[in-house]
């Protein structure tokens, strides 16, 4: 399985205008983030876990030819909003796009992007398959998925293992039985928003706990804001098994 990370940021703690902070005016690419999403290519099939307000930038700068379907987390804009950019896959690949979330955020789709579900569409709309999932394991294209249910503050939202890989954003909670969900991973990919705590996001010391409670052989930190301080401090003040992700970063997980 290969993962690339599309994007390792996120819209809390970003200022609207421009910044002067150190981390905002560093020249490290790896300072730099757009919203949090991840390619994964498995199994033959290339799919996406959100898509957020960056999403055509980044397939563009990825070179991304094909999208096979999509997982959606939830339906905060900075996770879904792209989603209008799926027509130019629509176009290419001659087909709908499936696309896989829990019940709020496919009521969220439907609404957000009404005019792809009207029954008389304007032409050149995106053409979606929306399939509501439930917290049980569900097969998409012969490629094994199963959602962990996760608490955003009092909002529920959904992370998915695939294989021996787990992928968890904007989470400030996990039930100890979704937690046995997540035992015996190669790599564990979980939200680490800032130093300071936070009411619907762990920050850097809960995701660190986290970590060390579930010892997968690697772990990745993503969404990140820029309030966590410079990727190169922090990383080194971090054991080689947890580092922090970066936009463009590709890893391999069995």
């Amino acid at each position: 399985m290969k993962i690339t990370f599309l994007g390792t940021g996120t819209s809390q703690g970003v200022p609207i205008i421009a910044c002067d902070c150190v981390v905002c005016q560093s020249e490290n690419e790896k300072d730099k983030r757009l919203r949090s999403s991840v390619l994964i290519e498995h199994q033959d099939k290339i799919f996406v876990i959100d898509t957020g307000p960056d999403f055509r930038q980044q397939m563009l700068r990825e070179k991304v030819k094909r999208v096979d379907f999509i997982l959606l987390t939830h339906e905060h804009k900075d996770h879904i909003a792209g989603l209008d950019d799926i027509r130019a896959f629509n176009y290419k690949q001659k087909e709908k796009m499936d696309i896989y979330a829990n019940k709020r955020t496919c009521c969220a789709v439907r609404t957000e992007f009404a005019y792809a579900f009207e029954r008389k569409k304007y032409p050149g709309v995106p053409e979606i398959n929306l399939y509501q999932i439930k917290n049980k394991l569900f097969n998409v294209k012969g490629i094994s998925i199963l959602p962990i249910h996760l608490m955003h503050m009092k909002m529920n939202i959904t992370g998915f293992r695939i294989g021996n890989m787990a992928y968890i954003t904007d989470a400030s909670y996990i039930s100890d039985k979704e937690m046995l969900k997540l035992q015996n991973l190669d790599m564990l990919i979980l939200n680490a928003l800032r130093i300071k705590p936070h009411q619907s996001h762990f920050n850097l010391q809960q995701a660190i706990a986290i970590a060390n409670q579930l010892k997968p052989k690697q772990t990745f930190f993503t969404h990140i804001s820029h309030l966590i301080g410079l990727h190169d401090e922090i990383n080194a003040s971090l054991p080689p098994n947890i580092q922090l992700a970066y936009d463009g970063l590709v890893v391999e997980s069995d």
